[in-house]
C-alpha cells in the first residue's frame, strides 16, 4: 500500500536537499514531481493540482523560517496537507438509536459482507456492543449463508428470512427482533448494485427511508483506484451516505482512492480493511495515514492493534511465570497466536518508523511462524511445560516429527532460552537489570529460525 507513492515523494524532496532556502524555482520543481507522483498513484487530477498549489502557497509564505531546512519544511507541509486532504481527523460512528442501525451499501464484490462481520466484531470487542447482523442480500447465490458463516466466526447472531425477497420487511422484522432481544446495534448487509441500475438504487433508497439508519456506509474496493471515487460520487448523489469504507488496502493499490475520495464526495473515510482476517479493520486516521505515506511509520496504530489482543489477566499470569523463570513453550505459542491475530506481518513491520522502506522488497510470508509451530506441536505436553528436559534424543525426535532439521530445533531452543532470560530481566526491572538485558540482546545472534 502506497509504496510507489512513498518512493516518488521521497525522490521529490531530494530536490530541496542541500538547498539553503526555499525559492519559487526549487519549490516549483519539487511540487512538479509531487504532482506527478500523485497522478501516478491515481489521484484525481483536480485534487492533485489543488493540493500542490496549496503546498506551494504555504511554502513560499514560510521562507522566513531559516532555522528549518527547506527539505524538512516541505516534508512537514506535504504531511499536513495530505492529512487535511484525507479529512484531517478521524470521524467516529454515530450510534444514537435504540437500537442503532448501520446500513451497508456498495458495488458487488466490494467486500460488504466481510466488512459487516469485521465491523460487528469491532463493535463487540472494542466498544462492548451487542450487535445483530441482518442478511438483506436476497439476490446473490449463497449470500445469506455467507453472512451466517461470517457471523458465526465472530460470535455475532445473524437475522435472515431466506424465503422472503422484500428487503424492507426483512430489515423491519430484524429491528423488531433486536428490540425484543436487546441487541443495541443492527448492521444491515445489502446486495451489491450499480449506480446505473435504477431499480436496485430505488430499492436501497426505499430501504434507507424505511429504517432511518444512524449511519449509511458506502463500501468501496480501494484497488479500483479512481473508478472507486467516481462510483462513490454517483452513490452519494442518490443515497447521501454518511461515510466511506475502503477495503483491500493491503492489496496492490496505488492509494488514489484514499487520497481523492474525501475531496470528491465531501464525506469522511471512517474505516479501512487491511486483510482477510476478521480483526483486519482499522478506524481511519488521516494523520497516521499521512505518516505512513511519507515513510514515518505508524506506531500508535501498531500499539492499538497489540492492545486489542492484550488480556490483562493473562499478562499478570505470564508475569508471575516469567519472574519464576517458568515461561514455557505453551506460553510462547500463545504469544505467537496473539501476534498472528494482529494482522499481516509485513504490514505490522512497516508501521515501525524506518522499517517500511527497509523491508519493501522482502517477501515476508504470513506463514513465517508455521515452522516454529510445527516444532512446538511435535513436543509432548510435558516437554512444552518443561523445556529444560528436552535433551539431544528428544530434539532428534521433535525434528523428525515436525519435518524440520535438527539444526532448526537447536536454533529455536537456543533463542527460546535467550528470550526467556531477557523477559525475566525486564520483569525484574532496575537499571542493573536493564544493562544486563542490553548485553543479553547484544549477544543474541541471528533472527528467528527460517523455515
Amino acid at each position: 500500500m502506497f509504496e510507489n507513492l512513498s518512493d516518488r515523494l521521497e525522490r521529490s524532496f531530494k530536490i530541496l536537499k542541500g538547498e539553503g532556502k526555499i525559492t519559487e524555482i526549487n519549490v516549483a520543481e519539487t511540487l512538479k514531481d509531487v504532482r506527478k507522483a500523485l497522478l501516478d498513484a491515481d489521484v484525481n487530477y483536480k485534487v492533485a493540482k489543488t493540493f500542490t498549489d496549496t503546498v506551494k502557497q504555504k511554502a513560499l509564505g514560510m521562507n522566513v523560517l531559516t532555522a528549518i531546512k527547506p527539505g524538512q519544511l516541505m516534508v512537514k507541509l506535504v504531511h499536513d496537507e495530505l492529512a487535511e486532504l484525507m479529512g484531517g481527523k478521524a470521524v467516529e460512528l454515530k450510534l444514537e438509536g435504540r437500537p442503532a442501525i448501520i446500513l451497508m451499501a456498495g458495488l458487488q464484490g466490494s467486500g460488504k459482507t466481510t466488512f459487516s462481520g469485521k465491523l460487528a466484531n469491532l463493535l463487540k470487542t472494542r466498544q462492548h456492543k451487542n450487535p445483530l447482523l441482518v442478511a438483506c442480500d436476497v439476490y446473490r447465490p449463497a449470500a445469506i449463508q455467507q453472512l451466517h458463516v461470517v457471523g458465526e466466526s465472530v460470535g455475532v447472531p445473524v437475522y435472515s428470512e431466506p424465503d422472503n425477497k422484500n428487503v424492507v420487511e426483512i430489515a423491519q422484522h430484524a429491528i423488531r427482533e433486536a428490540k425484543q432481544k436487546n441487541y443495541n446495534v443492527v448492521i444491515i448487509d445489502t446486495a451489491g448494485r450499480l449506480a446505473v441500475d435504477e431499480d436496485m438504487m430505488n430499492e436501497i433508497a426505499t430501504l434507507k427511508e424505511a429504517v432511518q439508519p444512524d449511519e449509511t456506509l458506502f463500501v468501496v474496493d480501494s484497488m479500483t483506484g479512481q473508478d472507486a471515487v467516481n462510483t462513490a460520487k454517483e452513490f452519494n448523489d442518490r443515497l447521501d451516505f454518511d461515510g466511506v469504507v475502503l477495503t483491500k488496502l493491503d492489496g496492490d493499490t496505488r492509494g488514489g482512492a484514499a487520497l481523492s475520495i474525501r475531496t470528491v464526495v465531501t464525506k469522511p473515510i471512517k474505516f479501512v480493511g487491511t486483510g482477510e482476517k476478521m480483526e483486519a479493520i482499522d478506524v481511519f486516521h488521516p494523520d497516521r495515514m499521512a505518516d505512513r505515506i511519507l515513510g514515518m511509520g505508524d506506531v500508535v496504530s501498531l500499539v492499538e492493534r497489540a492492545q486489542m489482543q492484550f488480556d490483562e489477566e493473562e499478562a499478570k499470569r505470564l508475569e508471575k511465570k516469567i519472574r519464576k523463570n517458568k515461561f514455557d513453550f505453551d506460553d510462547f505459542m500463545g504469544q505467537i497466536q496473539q501476534i498472528k491475530k494482529m494482522g499481516n506481518i509485513k504490514e505490522l513491520a512497516s508501521m515501525i518508523p524506518g522499517v517500511g522502506k527497509a523491508i519493501k522488497d522482502l517477501d515476508i510470508d504470513d506463514n513465517a511462524f508455521k515452522g516454529i509451530e510445527a516444532i512446538i506441536n511435535s513436543m509432548t505436553p510435558k516437554e512444552r511445560a518443561n523445556p529444560d528436559i528436552i535433551n539431544q534424543s528428544r530434539r532428534l525426535r521433535i525434528a523428525k516429527g515436525s519435518g524440520t532439521k535438527l539444526e532448526e530445533v537447536n536454533r529455536l531452543m537456543k533463542q527460546f532460552d535467550q528470550t526467556r532470560k531477557v523477559m525475566r530481566m525486564v520483569a525484574g526491572g532496575g537499571s542493573s537489570k536493564m544493562a544486563q538485558m542490553a548485553n543479553a540482546m547484544k549477544n543474541m545472534k541471528g533472527g528467528m529460525p527460517k523455515f
